[in-house]
């Protein structure tokens, strides 16, 4: 019987396992904070929306004018604000992304030789298999001379 395969760089694949999970956990959680700016955007862009509806309502004096000025003012530096936030987020779930991807090959790369050697070895040990096999035969064979 012959000894197990045994990988001699399980704990670098080991390892690299781990800093792909942490990566495509990072990918997570920027997604997640792209994902809440993005609606913190849009429920900004609605409101931005919502108050210019309410400009065509008539009958408003000067200082509702301002009021109104005013406020359009500040939901309009808030979403800007908001919106290079937003920016920021998806070049950094960008940069997590490829994160991910470049782990995730580095992975691979290592399991695709692990699987390579196992095969390799494998058809070594069937064929040592086969030699001993042949061998024994051969010396239990006993030639009968006629």
């Amino acid at each position: 019987m012959s000894k197990p395969f045994s990988f001699k760089l399980q704990k670098v694949l080991d390892y690299r396992t781990q800093l792909e999970d942490q990566a495509r956990a990072a990918l997570a959680q920027a997604q997640a904070a792209r994902n809440a700016q993005a609606a913190l955007t849009a429920d900004l862009e609605e409101r931005l929306r919502v108050h210019h509806d309410k400009a065509a309502e008539s009958g408003k004096s000067a200082n509702d004018m301002w009021l109104w000025r005013q406020y359009k003012d500040a939901l309009e530096q808030d979403l800007s604000r908001e919106r290079i936030v937003l920016n920021q987020l998806e070049h950094k779930l960008q940069q997590r992304r490829q994160e991910a991807i470049d782990r995730s090959k580095e992975k691979k790369l290592l399991e695709k030789l692990k699987e390579n050697q196992t095969k390799k070895y494998h058809a070594q040990e069937t064929a040592k298999e086969l030699k001993e096999n042949d061998e024994m035969a051969t010396l239990r064979y006993k030639h009968e001379d006629i």
